[in-house]
């Protein structure tokens, strides 16, 4: 069996962002795989004349790299060209790691839909929302089996699309277990990091892209909140990752934030190393987020052994496996009450932190990447 691989969500652009990180690490194991089947052979799409990544992951036994020309057009590439691609190389298969292109063709697909953020909670221009549901509506009608990475999505896609249960399946994500975990960081390092971003006492942390979607703008306001009660004194808010669609509010409210007591400091985006430093350094993790499709960064906070605090909305309690202290997204008074207690009570952070970790381990790359495989074989009948 032949599996091509769809590379277009490794652009160079998209870096730092979880669809990235997923195929990123997804074909890492699937290149280690392919040493140990040799029924299954990958294909992994290449173009030296674009910004691509995917060429880095390198070449491997039963795993090779193809070059196409038709990869340096972006529209082109998603509009056709990346089924003409499969085609030409004899792919029984293609996969891809998110609803980047038109899944028309004589090759079937495999798609990953990591949510049904276009449809429910939009985080771009009206223009390319409008062709993130068109994708994601072909992807639904026409892929052979859709992955998702959590039982909410995979509801929300059924319902939405009136799609089969048996078309939709389940795979948990993974994480770095390398970088995100809770070996205790060197001091002299971590200290390095937090002078060069102004951090000089306790904080509280959230990482992601900002953007509407994370609920930023009412975090501040419950901080804001928290300082002015007294609940918490010299604690600084820290909002760490790239800026996304329509951050400028977020800015705003940044900037206005802070009673004399702490501030919002926006460090940006972070390499892995310095992010976990970041966040084994943090008095708390919030995630405050009105929808996710797994969240990623809930994952790495609870895996580096810091309390954390979370939205239930979507899947994070079903992601966090419900052992976290949860508050409403939409209520400023109920997160700020919710961050206090956290910050506040010493057993309650003891069990976030060791619960956190526990299910934290349950998420493996290898695993995602085992019953990613199972899907693509149950597909071409192996």
């Amino acid at each position: 069996m032949k599996i091509a691989i769809d590379p277009w969500v490794l652009a160079s652009r998209f870096r730092y962002h979880g669809t990235y990180v997923y195929a990123r690490s997804l074909i890492a194991e699937f290149k280690k795989i392919a040493r140990t089947r040799p029924q299954i052979e990958f294909c992994l799409f290449i173009s030296p004349k674009n910004s691509n990544d995917a060429a880095q992951l390198g070449a491997g036994s039963a795993f090779t790299l193809a070059p196409s020309p038709l990869l340096s057009h972006d529209r082109l590439w998603r509009l056709g060209g990346a089924m003409r691609a499969a085609a030409r190389v004899h792919a029984d298969l293609i996969f891809a790691p998110t609803p980047g292109m038109l899944p028309l063709g004589k090759v079937p697909i495999v798609c990953t839909v990591h949510d049904a953020t276009p449809v429910l909670t939009p985080t771009h221009s009206p223009k390319i929302t409008l062709l993130q549901r068109s994708m994601l509506w072909f992807a639904a009608r026409f892929a052979r089996k859709i992955i998702t990475p959590s039982e909410c999505s995979r509801n929300d896609l059924i319902n939405l699309y009136g799609l089969p249960d048996a078309k939709v399946v389940v795979v948990y994500e993974g994480y770095d277990k390398a970088i995100f975990n809770d070996a205790t960081p060197d001091p002299a390092t971590q200290k390095v990091l937090l002078a060069k971003l102004q951090l000089d006492r306790p904080y509280i942390l959230h990482h992601g892209v900002i953007q509407p979607r994370k609920n930023l703008k009412r975090l501040i306001e419950a901080y804001s909140l928290l300082q002015s009660g007294n609940l918490s004194s010299q604690c600084d808010l820290v909002l760490a990752g790239p800026l996304g669609w329509n951050y400028q509010e977020i800015l705003v409210a940044a900037q206005n934030a802070g009673s004399g007591k702490g501030r919002v400091v926006i460090p940006g985006t972070l390499e892995d190393h310095d992010l976990a430093l970041l966040i084994k350094g943090a008095s708390l993790v919030v995630i405050p987020s009105l929808y996710e499709g797994f969240c990623l960064p809930l994952v790495e906070s609870m895996a580096c052994g810091v309390p954390v605090v979370a939205s239930n909305a979507s899947c994070l309690p079903e992601i966090s496996g419900g052992v976290l202290k949860y508050f409403d997204p939409h209520s400023v008074e109920d997160m700020a009450g919710c961050m206090a207690q956290a910050l506040g009570d010493t057993a309650l952070r003891q069990r976030l932190v060791q619960q956190g970790k526990e299910r934290a381990a349950g998420f493996d790359w290898a695993t995602c990447a085992e019953k990613t495989v199972a899907i693509f074989e149950e597909c071409a009948g192996l």
